[in-house]
């Protein structure tokens, strides 16, 4: 499909992977909830974008929940040596859609089994705590508690690694002071830039940075200036938007997410593209003309 090798690699717990990856939320029916609208569909992407050489892949069993999950497990189980699973527990569906915190050391290990289960493993390769603050937004407070009780998990053999999602730069260092961790997944993109200083300083530390909502998420980035680049390099504002974010740092693995073969080759062959100096100070200025990103 593409040469994914071209965008590098870099270290995520114990293993390098390929730097762009895929991330599995959008298999899941509207709102993240419920079943694909075409599971065979959904399982051919997942196929595609191992046989395509992705090597990394983000879920959580609260996408429908408990759907990304085992998905992944009928497309791919068993699973390739290098394939790495990146799941996170921290929140739970309600039975409307929405979106529960399920913090405490209880909730916290049901959710660590859950993930176990459905994915069909005896161990997590990583496990993301989602801090529940605003609901795209970190807010500040103390994670000690969450991130005590999932390294006594990871103690007791049942995951590898750890990692944070939606935290603070504060909150960030509080995790480490507890346990090693290995990767941080919160909101980025060219228009949603506030983790700037956190991700030249997780590269200082040789810690993984990876952006949700790369493309905009659930309100898709618009930028004349994007659509003006993509125009002038023959490629789409997508896949600009993600060669943007892989020139960012050497420390950022992407996870677009697609639940179409198309558009999961369209994410992919951005690992190609290469922006010359200009373009890449060009699009730097789209935080500022008012792009927008959710």
């Amino acid at each position: 499909m593409t040469d994914l090798m071209k965008a590098g690699t870099f270290v995520l717990g114990d293993r390098r992977v390929n730097r762009m990856g895929y991330g599995a939320m959008q298999l899941a029916g509207p709102g993240v909830f419920g079943p694909p609208r075409d599971r065979e569909s959904a399982l051919a992407v997942l196929r595609a974008a191992v046989a395509a050489g992705v090597d990394h892949i983000d879920t959580s069993d609260f996408y429908g929940p408990h759907v990304t999950n085992r998905l992944i497990r009928e497309a791919l189980h068993p699973y390739a040596p290098d394939l790495r699973i990146v799941t996170k527990v921290g929140a739970v569906r309600g039975a409307d859609g929405s979106w529960n915190p399920a913090q405490s050391p209880d909730a916290l290990t049901r959710g660590v089994h859950d993930n176990l289960r459905n994915l069909g493993v005896d161990v997590l390769d990583v496990v993301n705590l989602r801090v529940m603050g605003d609901i795209h937004a970190p807010s500040e407070g103390s994670i000690a508690v969450q991130v005590a009780a999932l390294a006594a998990l990871q103690r007791q053999g049942l995951i590898r690694h750890l990692g944070l999602s939606n935290a603070t730069a504060a909150q960030v260092a509080e995790a480490r002071g507890i346990a090693e961790i290995v990767c941080v997944q919160n909101h980025y993109n060219l228009a949603h830039r506030r983790d700037d200083p956190l991700i030249d300083e997780l590269g200082r530390l040789g810690i993984a940075y990876v952006p949700y909502f790369p493309l905009g998420g659930f309100a898709p980035l618009q930028s004349a200036t994007l659509s003006g680049v993509a125009e002038r390099l023959g490629a789409t504002p997508m896949q600009v938007a993600l060669a943007w974010l892989l020139a960012r740092a050497p420390n950022i693995l992407l996870i677009p997410g697609t639940s179409s073969l198309a558009h999961l080759r369209e994410n992919l062959a951005a690992a190609e593209l290469r922006l010359a100096d200009g373009i890449l100070s060009e699009l730097a200025e789209i935080g500022a003309e008012g792009g927008t990103g959710a």
